[in-house]
């Protein structure tokens, strides 16, 4: 495959798999690119048809409701990352020789010569804040940048729109690097490597390397997680490019060719001069919004990454004291009777609720939803000795009641059974009953919301307004 030239592509018959919203940037720019592209999707609501009108008003053709069989003279499969690898399509497509890709590999391949670099942060968790923090650090070095891939815009429409950038800032799934064999990021991070998403991968092996695949082709900095093993072997058995360099981060004080933390201050003993000896400061922890430990570690992966690009210091002091975390990510509610309530209930992992549960002591926590296969004796392990109460809600609460009796059974339990919509409420009056002032309650459900609400931010909204609610009580 070539080229953004529209000779590439022209004549081309693409099937897209999937109507979502990169399935749809997808086949308009294949499209756009004079293509002959099929979108199949296993739907048929109202919402599907709706899509599918635009589309073929578009000249593109759409089949709903049978997402197994391949059209007829495919080239070429465009999937959503979404769709899982063992999926009846993309078999049908290896038996004809048919390769499947993902909308990222066809946004590397429709770069133009003078594309902007691609800075990539993947992990289990905190690659959103990561890829954000990194573009308020590049805008505050003045340079044109947006936060894409895996949040906000598709990428493709990036590549192919008109605003010209500098350097981009990409967020990838493990979905996305699965189906993306061709892109090579200028430097790249991997957070952290915790289980998640094994029924889609098929094992812990699996996943790592589809991770792992950001690494490739490498040009100036391999990002990893010195408390993270997992994250640096990927970095020993990538493919870079000669003089590509292995960057740790650690919370700790910072060995050469690592960023650190010494005496509250983010430091820089990478790219300085005689890093034997020498560290550059770049801001301050009170800097990190907010300056949890795992936070902290989401500044020191995007400081590496803009370092590796060529920042001054004074723009990452700059762009993480200008940065804002998204709703639901360890977001400070309220204080009620000397009590902090904080929302994080994008913690739908244990590896997450677990980061969550070390930034705060005493802790009411607030947990449970489904599980999606997780075990929680670790989780429960590590956070016993920070527990004040536990209030559990959610269809697998019976599973983390279950771990609380094995490790930590002198902590007090509220087992919520309602799933209504007064249930967050309840869970919040138990929360307070348990609590004592300077505690903190803080929803880190360690779960997936789709039992009880349509997603995560739902479940952290109805959690803020029981909060709002509590407070007007004891107003």
């Amino acid at each position: 495959m070539g080229s953004r030239q529209v000779t590439a592509w022209h004549g081309k018959n693409i099937t897209v798999a999937g109507l979502g919203v990169s399935g749809i940037s997808a086949a308009r720019a294949l499209a756009g690119l004079g293509a002959v592209v099929t979108v199949v999707d296993g739907g048929d609501s109202e919402g599907h048809r709706a899509r599918a009108a635009e589309l073929e008003a578009a000249g593109i053709s759409v089949r709903l409701g049978d997402a197994q069989t391949l059209p007829e003279g495919t080239e070429l499969v465009v999937t959503s990352p979404g769709w899982k690898p063992d999926s009846p399509l993309f078999a049908a497509a290896a038996a004809a020789g048919v390769d499947v890709v993902g909308d990222v590999e066809i946004a590397w391949l429709l770069r133009g010569p003078d594309a902007a670099p691609w800075l990539a942060i993947t992990g289990t968790n905190g690659k959103t804040t990561t890829t954000q923090m990194l573009a308020s650090i590049l805008r505050a070095a003045g340079l044109r940048t947006a936060a894409v891939g895996n949040i906000g815009t598709p990428i493709i429409d990036v590549v192919l729109g008109e605003e010209q950038y500098d350097v981009l800032a990409v967020e990838l799934s493990s979905y996305q690097l699965h189906w993306a064999p061709s892109v090579r990021p200028h430097s790249a991070a991997v957070l952290n490597l915790a289980p998640d998403h094994l029924d889609w991968h098929g094992s812990m092996e699996a996943y790592a390397a589809d991770k792992g695949r950001i690494y490739e082709g490498n040009t100036v900095a391999c990002v990893y997680n010195a408390a993270d093993k997992a994250t640096e072997d990927l970095v020993v058995e990538a493919d870079v490019e000669e003089g590509c360099r292995a960057i740790g981060f650690t919370l700790g004080a910072p060995g050469p060719s690592m960023f650190g933390v010494v005496d509250g201050i983010l430091v820089d003993r990478a790219f300085v001069e005689n890093r034997q000896k020498n560290a550059q400061e770049l801001a301050e922890v009170a800097d990190v919004n907010p300056p949890a430990p795992h936070n902290i570690a989401n500044a020191l992966a995007a400081a590496a990454l803009a370092r590796a690009f060529g920042v001054e210091p004074r723009a990452v002091r700059d762009g993480l004291r200008d940065f804002r975390p998204d709703a639901h990510r360890v977001s400070h509610v309220d204080e009620v009777g000397g009590v902090t309530y904080v929302d994080d209930s994008k913690a739908t992992n244990t590896h997450a609720a677990e980061a969550s549960l070390a930034a705060f002591e005493p802790v009411v926590w607030i947990a449970g939803g489904l599980a999606k296969g997780a075990t929680f004796d670790e989780l429960v392990q590590k956070a016993a000795k920070r527990l004040r109460g536990v209030v559990l809600i959610g269809a697998d609460r019976a599973l983390i009641a279950e771990a609380l009796a094995r490790h930590a059974p002198e902590v007090p339990v509220v087992d919520l059974a309602r799933t209504d919509t007064g249930a967050m409420l309840a869970a919040v009056r138990e929360a307070a009953r348990l609590a004592e002032p300077g505690d903190t309650v803080l929803l880190a459900p360690a779960c997936a919301s789709m039992d009880m609400f349509a997603n995560y931010s739902k479940r952290g909204d109805a959690f803020a307004d029981a909060v709002r609610e509590l407070a007007a009580e004891q107003a």
